[in-house]
């Protein structure tokens, strides 16, 4: 693992941004730092809408979203101190999308499995992740991303930014 390469899991949440500043304060004097921002498309069910037309739409705009977030999670950064450079975004489609067909995508069964798939090819020293914040009760019946890739991760280090 190289531990000037660091990844951060990021979702669009305040906690996703609480992580990157954070990360962006720690990192921005080391040297030779590579970030990269991963977001893993997460797609609603086709099976909640009408017809197949609505589903495209909400899609559609919650593409645009994210990706809207995803620059603005780099800006958070380049604010911080690190140079454009040395940030890099990934954004990894949906296997369920219905605009492009990847070579790599998210078959949406775990994101941490995604995460950890990435971190692995990418052989990044240091896994960055926000925490959301769920109760126990929560974390049980629904899983906590950062509760399983503290549990899941071997061979680097993970921040965990609540």
């Amino acid at each position: 693992m190289n531990n000037k390469r660091i990844l951060i899991a990021f979702d669009s949440s305040d906690a996703s941004f609480n992580a990157v500043d954070y990360a962006g304060q720690m990192l921005s004097t080391i040297p030779s730092i590579m970030v990269t921002l991963l977001f893993v498309e997460r797609l609603p069910d086709e099976d909640f809408y009408n017809t197949k037309d609505e589903w495209c739409s909400e899609c559609a705009e919650r593409i645009k979203s994210y990706k809207k977030s995803l620059t603005k999670a780099r800006q958070h950064l380049e604010q911080q101190g690190l140079k454009p450079e040395s940030i890099e975004e990934k954004y990894i489609t949906s296997c369920k999308s219905p605009f492009e067909e990847a070579t790599i995508c998210s078959t949406g069964e775990s994101i941490v499995g995604d995460i950890l798939r990435i971190q692995h090819e990418g052989t990044y020293g240091t896994v960055i992740v926000g925490k959301r914040g769920v109760s126990k009760k929560e974390a049980f019946l629904f899983g906590s991303v950062s509760n399983r890739l503290i549990q899941e991760t071997t061979g680097c280090t993970v921040w965990v930014v609540g």
